[in-house]
């Protein structure tokens, strides 16, 4: 029989395919179709300091390949969250989450993160420095390997659980801002985010985004985040969550083999909700084709 599971930073998850922040909400309304305690873990909605309502519609568009989003960080705010979004999770998810953190300032990373670290079931807390959707924040921290270094420092000194940097794809040299997160004490890293990009309407010759650029996610960047997962793993030493396009089980296969430990699935999602458990269940067949017993065995295994 093969094996799913992987390890994450001490937490052991049953398998390393984990829903994307943004994509799956704080897991009630999925939970409804099935039983997502199947799931290796999720990162629930993104979420700041103080509410956000977020930008202005439109703020999706199709593409052929994907789809553009401009949500902005809509969220209820820290408070509200732990009052109740996470006492609601328990009712219908009882493993560890990702909790996804957003911020506009390294204070308002620091508070946020805090409050989140004391959560009993927050197992892991990524921090987003890579949204490419907001203005005065998010992506302006991942642009850079010493902005990026300083807002890892600054969460690092106030959690105790483990904290993946979400980075941006967004940049010239990815692996130089992951290993300036590693140095500054980083325990892992998510990538990629979303690809920045736009559409026009041809009839009024405007963008069709309120935003004007949103975020490009889906099958189209999935070749680009499989390289920035097998550049980055080859300059850092901490584990990697993967994710950008992923939509299949030889898609989570293959980023795995690119150096990802756990693989994030985000706009697959919104196309199919049953695309996380159908993978899951696609995983031990895939394996046996291609002689894998353990999936633990692979992480990086396009290296050797």
């Amino acid at each position: 029989m093969v094996n799913l599971s992987v390890d994450l930073c001490g937490l052991t998850l049953d398998n390393p395919v984990i829903p994307a922040s943004g994509c799956f909400g704080f897991g009630k309304e999925f939970s409804e179709y099935y039983d997502i305690n199947m799931l290796g873990s999720f990162s629930f909605k993104g979420t700041t300091l103080e509410p956000r309502f977020g930008n202005p519609t439109p703020r999706i568009a199709e593409t052929s390949c994907g789809m553009l989003n401009a949500v902005g960080l809509q969220n209820p705010g820290v408070e509200h969250v732990i009052a109740h979004e996470l006492p609601e999770m328990k009712a219908h998810f009882h493993k560890p989450v990702i909790a996804n953190v957003s911020g506009f300032s390294i204070p308002e990373y620091e508070k946020t993160c805090a409050l989140l670290d004391s959560q009993e079931q927050v197992g892991i807390i990524e921090v987003n420095i890579s949204c490419p959707n907001v203005h005065g924040g998010g992506m302006a921290f991942g642009t850079s390997p010493e902005s990026a270094a300083a807002v890892t420092q600054a969460v690092k000194r106030v959690t105790k659980k483990p904290v993946f940097i979400k980075l941006s794809p967004n940049v010239n040299d990815i692996a130089s801002i992951a290993k300036a997160c590693q140095d500054a004490g980083a325990d892992g890293l998510s990538l990629i985010n979303t690809l920045l990009g736009m559409r026009i309407d041809l009839k009024t010759r405007k963008p069709i985004l309120a935003n004007t650029m949103g975020g490009l996610s889906g099958p189209a960047v999935f070749p680009v985040a499989l390289r920035m997962v097998y550049q980055v793993y080859k300059a850092v030493s901490i584990p990697i969550m993967g994710m950008g396009g992923v939509s299949s089980a030889r898609d989570v296969i293959e980023m795995m083999l690119a150096g990802a430990t756990a693989v994030q699935i985000g706009a697959a999602n919104l196309v199919n909700p049953f695309i996380c458990k159908e993978i899951i269940e696609q995983l031990p067949e895939e394996m046996e084709k291609l002689g894998i017993q353990s999936l633990q065995e692979i992480i990086g295994g396009a290296h050797t």
